[in-house]
């Protein structure tokens, strides 16, 4: 997945705002909340995608070659893939909705209702 698709990807998702932060790194948000990174962090400046998910998932994923606990944001259950191969795009969109999902569910019932996802 390229980043023009990350993006992409990510600008259909409901309520959903964009910042380029920490070096040009694509930062997704909902309720100003971060679901979704797509940056060229680290040793070799590849694109990286993380993303949280949930506790199964990350224990899952973890396991898998190409993704590792995302530098920074492990403790909370992110995740970063390094390879391009470590994951197919549906694959990818799928966790990403996921994020946005468990993130979007975190926020108050009035900001949900204020973002119009109540």
């Amino acid at each position: 997945m390229t980043r023009d698709e990350f993006d992409l990807f990510c600008s259909q998702l409901s309520a959903t705002t964009n910042v380029i932060q920490w070096g040009n790194a694509s930062v997704w948000k909902v309720g100003g909340k971060i679901f979704a990174i797509c940056s060229h962090w680290g040793p070799g400046k590849n694109q990286k995608i993380s993303f949280k998910c949930n506790d199964l998932s990350y224990s899952i994923l973890t396991e898998q070659e190409g993704i590792i606990p995302a530098p920074y944001l492990a403790r909370a259950k992110w995740v970063q893939i390094t390879d391009p191969a470590g994951m197919s795009d549906g694959d990818i969109k799928a966790y990403i909705e996921e994020a946005w999902r468990i993130i979007s569910n975190k926020l108050t019932k009035a900001k949900q209702r204020e973002l119009g996802l109540a």
